[in-house]
């Protein structure tokens, strides 16, 4: 058994450097499938301060240990002689990777359920780097914009439907876990992660904080808009004034806001050309004209 688990581990590490080759930066797991090294503050008190990120210099910090650098990937699994698979980290330069779980274990079918969302919002799944999983599911590599920060979620898209981002990871390819193999679909394992649809990108962010939760008019709804975009920090500027255009023309207020929207991009730094053509692409993907 020994020996068996130590070949598991020599070909996850293998696998690990081999993805770290392609810019995804990897951890080891176990056979869990969780971080394979335990955090090093599990035994200190409640922190007063925002938790430790790696900032302390040793391992044991799940995703925020994750590299594509083989010398610490060699060290990190030389600290976890155990562990039998590798994550990848999901939103880090330079793929900024999106995971899409379609998972069986809930007894829906996520697979449908993608579809009927591809239809009822005008997108298609690209070719891409598909994963098949031990229980019959599979992950498919998507790719998103470096300024756009994708949230995890667990069944918010569809049911069935988890969605891998920043801060999450994907168990990669070769990988062995307590329930079988991890492995590239036939056809997919050379292929690049392909770039997430707009469409299904606009999905996968979260609503905006409603500025006043009690307005219902639609004045209110579009201030609550422009609100947004002006709020934006630097890394989420478009991608606010995409959410806030689609919402716009979804509502029946694009032209209305159109002007409005483009002063507070500009607002944030963003030019105007850059702004009437974000809104002129959220204009596209709702089938509206700008």
């Amino acid at each position: 058994m020994a020996t068996t688990d130590r070949q598991a581990t020599t070909l996850a590490l293998a696998h690990a450097l081999s993805a770290a080759e392609r810019g995804l930066a990897v951890i080891p797991l176990s056979r869990t499938k969780l971080p394979a090294l335990r955090s090093p503050h599990r035994d200190a008190p409640e922190p007063v301060g925002p938790p430790c990120h790696g900032e302390c210099g040793r391992f044991g910090h799940g995703v925020y240990d994750a590299s594509t650098d083989p010398l610490r990937i060699r060290e990190l699994f030389a600290a976890a002689p155990w562990a039998t698979g590798y994550g990848i980290a999901c939103g880090l330069p330079p793929h900024h990777l999106i995971g899409v779980d379609l998972d069986t274990k809930s007894g829906t079918d996520s697979s449908a359920a993608l579809r009927e969302l591809a239809l009822r919002h005008l997108f298609t799944i690209p070719e891409t780097v598909v994963v098949l999983t031990p229980s019959g599911g599979r992950h498919l590599w998507l790719t998103g914009p470096p300024d756009v920060v994708v949230p995890n979620s667990a069944g918010r898209l569809a049911p069935g439907i988890d969605i891998r981002g920043a801060g999450g990871y994907l168990v990669g390819p070769g990988s062995r876990t307590a329930h079988g193999a991890y492995a590239a679909a036939p056809g997919t394992a050379h292929l690049a992660p392909a770039a997430c649809p707009p469409a299904l990108l606009r999905l996968l962010l979260p609503p905006p904080r409603a500025t006043h939760p009690a307005a219902t008019t639609t004045t209110d709804h579009g201030r609550g808009l422009v609100q947004f975009v002006l709020t934006a920090h630097a890394g989420q500027r478009n991608t606010r004034l995409f959410w806030a255009a689609c919402r716009a023309y979804e509502n029946g207020l694009g032209p209305t806001l159109l002007d409005p929207l483009v002063e507070a991009a500009v607002h944030t730094g963003l030019s105007e050309r850059e702004a009437r053509a974000t809104i002129a692409s959220a204009a596209r993907m709702t089938g509206r004209r700008a």
